[in-house]
């Protein structure tokens, strides 16, 4: 093992194959796209007649779901050779600077979205006096 390691224990050499690489990036989009459509579901189902409760979905409940989409749409549209190409093969200077200002605006979104549903779930939960809302 060598000393300029971080961790102890060393990497398995299957995480380094790009077959695994590309399965677990297939795996995140799968585990996002679930997410979102048992969100919409659950919004659907909030206005339905067949909701028995006085809790709704509200638009600003929607807002982190809107920006965790925005975020994942946003990262995934970079090119990844974009990243590291400062040359004049992509249609100017500063290409490099441009495409990782726009990975972080998406990772910004992305961290908005995660922040902002915590915030809604703990003032939805916490913070208002709503009988029906139990806590466990």
């Amino acid at each position: 093992m060598s000393s300029n390691r971080l961790f102890r224990f060393p990497k398995p050499q299957w995480l380094n194959t790009p077959n695994s690489r590309t399965a677990g990036v297939y795996l995140a989009g799968a585990l996002f796209s679930l997410g979102f459509f048992f969100f919409i579901d659950a919004s659907t189902f909030s206005h339905s007649a067949r909701n028995g409760s006085e809790v709704h979905i509200k638009f600003v409940d929607w807002i982190p779901g809107i920006c965790s989409a925005l975020g994942m749409l946003v990262i995934n549209s970079i090119e990844k050779t974009r990243l590291s190409a400062d040359s004049y093969s992509y249609s100017g200077t500063g290409v490099a600077w441009k495409a990782r200002l726009v990975l972080f605006l998406g990772f910004a979104l992305m961290a908005g979205g995660l922040a902002g549903s915590v915030v809604s779930v703990v003032h939805l939960l916490c913070l208002d006096e709503d009988p029906q809302v139990e806590l466990f």
